[in-house]
């Protein structure tokens, strides 16, 4: 390895004045030794790879104006606080034009508390809609916070619309990939697949319940964003 040939390098070379590894040298070289002893473990830590995916396809109500379009409605930024569900947040932060930090209500697990913090981008264009998670993170005390460098998320939901005939639909494709560090026991003694497969079914499942529900949100915060259009343009 890199480091114990370092090692070997800097006792190679004594000088017949001074002793070989003096206290200043011997403290270098156990930082050196720690380093390399934690990089280790870190690498051969055990890692779970979970994984999920949803399609929902639903059709869109249609209206008389070019201008409620479900493209102007999700530029918009009543839109933008539809896709992200701000209503069910702890609080809501715009950080850039297209870039919003989430703070959602706190989890409670045994005697810990945590807040989970995602960063999401929001990308609308004339064909569709890209929201990103840009981060993802627990807030909450020091034991609590040591966990997020055991764990990353990836989270993308593509949501495009098409018209079929003379119907309009909105698809939303989310896609949510976990990885996370397995450092306890006795899932350490255990193969990954035995905390995979259990992950994965339990994702699957949160995916299969959340998306359709908030895909019927989306389209009833659409009809209302509409209505209010339409009303302000009477004259």
């Amino acid at each position: 390895m890199l480091w114990q040939e370092q090692l070997h390098g800097l006792a190679s070379f004594p000088s017949p004045a001074t002793p070989i590894f003096n206290t200043r040298k011997k403290v270098e070289v156990t930082r050196v030794l720690a380093k390399a002893a934690n990089l280790g473990a870190e690498s051969n830590a055990k890692k779970a790879n979970l994984s999920a995916a949803k399609k929902e396809r639903i059709k869109l109500p249609s209206f008389d104006s070019n201008n409620v379009h479900i493209r102007e409605f999700l530029s918009h930024q009543s839109g933008t606080e539809a896709m992200l569900n701000t209503r069910a947040l702890q609080s809501f932060e715009p950080l850039s034009t297209d870039t919003y930090r989430c703070t959602l209500p706190k989890l409670k697990l045994l005697n810990f508390e945590a807040a989970p913090v995602v960063d999401l981008r929001v990308n609308p264009t004339d064909e569709d809609c890209m929201v990103e998670m840009l981060s993802c993170r627990f807030d909450g005390s020091e034991a609590v916070e040591r966990q997020n460098s055991r764990f990353s998320a990836l989270m993308t939901n593509h949501m495009s619309w098409e018209r079929d005939d003379s119907e309009s639909y909105l698809e939303v494709d989310v896609k949510l990939k976990l990885t996370l560090e397995i450092y306890t026991r006795p899932f350490t003694m255990m193969p990954v697949s035995a905390v995979e497969r259990p992950g994965n079914l339990m994702m699957q499942a949160l995916l299969d319940r959340l998306v359709p529900l908030l895909l019927q949100q989306l389209l009833q915060d659409y009809q209302k964003w509409v209505h209010k259009q339409l009303n302000d343009d009477l004259p």
